[in-house]
């Protein structure tokens, strides 16, 4: 019996029904992790400075990532994948969660929300240059409404004023999305786990002493929201949620799997409401509900 399959993986090769539900499950989890970071890191700025916080974090998260490397003897990864490994660390180890945590010393984690927003397209976008993939007119237009639903409530709910984070938030979501794409490809060709778990390890030559510099000058104030947002910035955000997602990538291809994080900044109101104290209005369930339309979409649609 023939399988009926509509997704492709990042090497363009078909992907049975199973597995690409399996696959979108795990870009679920993922974006699901993802949706807490903001909340996270603005529990964790409570307690330490943006530096601080953005290397000790690294520093946790490689720690666990290398004991699961060591623990598994897995082997080093071939001389050509470090190029994308870097890219990785780059964009996503080291770039974003800096560029965001210095934007939400001044923005609302509502305001932030709209970089999430933006970035499914820009993910979509970079993968169609990086890797060739052309999805359908009915993808992207699906894409461009939901994304545009998104920036639109976001902006509503944090006022429509830009700030001076916005050029933090902007630089964040160029280098996340990179990040992804070159994760999601690699993703392809080595198990997704080892994809961050590497790209973290890369970084520990850095991230160590950058902690040990910033703990100096920075002072730190410890309360359990602070050492809360740490553990789950490093172990929940910095590890966990980028192994599910990047073995969602790698099953049901960049494109769709950046769409479904157009539900993150949905998901991050709440977390905001519910952890921050921070009021959403009424308009919420109804771009919820316009959202998962535009998800249904592009994850039907044929690239």
């Amino acid at each position: 019996m023939r399988v009926k399959s509509s997704a492709t993986a990042p090497t363009g090769i078909a992907v049975a029904a199973p597995t690409r539900t399996f696959g979108t499950v795990q870009a679920a989890l993922g974006v699901a992790a993802f949706s807490l970071t903001f909340p996270a890191t603005a529990w964790g700025l409570e307690g330490f400075g943006p530096w601080s916080l953005v290397a000790v974090r690294s520093v946790l998260a490689a720690l666990v990532a290398g004991g699961c490397l060591l623990a598994l003897r897995v082997p080093m990864p071939s001389r050509r994948h470090w190029p994308g490994l870097a890219v990785v660390a780059a964009g996503v180890v080291v770039g974003f969660p800096l560029l965001t945590t210095l934007a939400l010393r001044t923005s609302t984690t509502a305001h932030a929300a709209v970089v999430v927003g933006l970035l499914p397209l820009t993910t979509a976008l970079l993968s169609a240059l990086r890797m060739g993939t052309r999805p359908s007119r009915t993808f992207w237009t699906a894409a461009l409404a939901g994304a545009a639903a998104v920036v639109a409530f976001t902006l509503q709910q944090s006022g429509g004023a830009l700030t001076t984070a916005d050029l933090y938030l902007f630089a964040a979501l160029l280098v996340c999305a990179a990040g992804y794409t070159e994760g999601g490809r690699l993703a392809g060709v080595m198990p997704g786990w080892q994809v961050i778990a590497w790209a973290l390890v890369l970084c520990l030559p850095f991230s160590v002493p950058a902690a040990a510099l910033a703990l100096s000058y920075e002072p730190v104030h410890l309360t359990a929201h602070s050492v809360a947002g740490l553990l789950w910035v490093a172990a929940g955000s910095q590890f966990v949620g980028l192994v599910v997602w990047y073995r969602g990538m790698a099953a049901i291809g960049i494109p769709k799997a950046s769409q479904l994080q157009l539900a993150q900044p949905l998901l991050t109101l709440v977390w905001s409401v519910l952890l921050l104290g921070e009021h959403l209005t009424v308009a919420a369930p109804l771009t919820a509900a316009a959202v998962l339309v535009c998800i249904a979409v592009t994850q039907r649609a044929r690239g």
